[in-house]
């Protein structure tokens, strides 16, 4: 499996595997991409959530919807393809490392 993370207000658009642009015709089936329930707030509070995808998917069009996408930046972008997702162990490094800064950023008292 594959990862990556997408911000609140931003859908999936066009998906490319090893044959190129993904075929639902040749492949029988739409790709495997799924929303999981873990997400990452940044300072400013805006939402990156987790998805998941088949390792047959090699790329990703992200898109702005433009009655959800929550930020001035993504009115002025059109599309983003993502080239380079990251697997599981990237995924706990990455979360690691946001639980460790807001443990010191927000220490819990006991």
């Amino acid at each position: 499996m594959k990862y990556f993370f997408l911000s609140d207000g931003w859908k999936v658009g066009r998906v490319w595997g090893v044959g190129g642009e993904w075929n639902h015709s040749a492949w029988r089936r739409q790709p495997d991409i799924q929303q999981l329930n873990v997400c990452l707030c940044d300072s400013r509070n805006e939402k990156m959530w987790l998805y998941r995808v088949e390792d047959a998917v090699l790329m990703v069009e992200v898109q702005p919807q433009p009655t959800l996408a929550p930020t001035a930046a993504a009115k002025n972008i059109g599309n983003v393809t993502l080239t380079r997702l990251i697997d599981a162990e990237q995924v706990l490094e990455r979360l690691g490392t946001i639980a460790t800064r807001c443990e010191i950023g927000n220490p819990q008292l006991m």
